[in-house]
């Protein structure tokens, strides 16, 4: 059966890299990163006349939610022409409203394609430490204010996605460590090849 995989957890839990090395091991797959769209929202933003920033309302209003929309859809597209789509990214909104979970699986039972969801497991600590080392500008303010950002985020799985009536596929990857890392490939990329 044709899948949907979205790699989803809190901001450096190490999402991008699972993703990346998930569909380097896997046969027939489309990657996909929603990252790729930015430079379309960036030119949103100046056609508006608004200022970049992805935490704005305007951003909220107007980006946010397509960008979703749009790389949900061109991954429900590219499964005509291959088994298995792994898109990339965070899904915050998402995971938490089962409605959306919803809308995704029905455009890809049209497809005869299941949704399965990865959440990356990544202690809080370690989190920290990745976002010093990757040293990104999208982090200064995370990083600066640290105690604040941090009772933001929810690390715990999404109620949505352990209902085991929900219709999709839940996969724990945990990623505190580099031995976790290679358990959670080891055992993950078997799933994900299976019929």
């Amino acid at each position: 059966m044709k899948k949907m995989i979205l790699v989803t957890s809190p901001p450096a839990c190490g999402k991008t890299y699972i993703s990346k090395q998930l569909a380097k091991n896997l046969k027939h797959v489309v990657y996909l990163d929603k990252d790729t769209l930015i430079p379309l929202s960036n030119r949103v933003f100046a056609a508006a006349g608004e200022e970049i920033n992805r935490s704005s309302k305007f951003f909220e209003d107007n980006i946010r939610d397509y960008e979703y929309e749009t790389i949900v859809d061109i991954g429900v597209e590219a499964l005509e022409y291959d088994d298995i789509v792994l898109i990339n990214a965070p899904f915050t909104k998402e995971v938490h409203d089962e409605d959306t979970l919803e809308r995704f699986r029905t455009k890809l039972r049209k497809k005869n394609a299941k949704l399965v969801i990865i959440w990356v497991v990544t202690d809080p600590k370690v989190c920290h430490q990745r976002m010093i080392a990757r040293n990104s500008d999208r982090d200064t303010w995370k990083l600066q204010h640290w105690d604040q950002y941090i009772k933001t985020v929810d690390f715990s799985i999404p109620e949505p996605l352990e209902r085991l009536d929900a219709g999709h596929d839940l996969i724990l990857f945990h990623n505190s460590s580099d031995e976790e890392f290679e358990e959670s490939m080891r055992t993950i990329l078997p799933k994900l090849e299976e019929e």
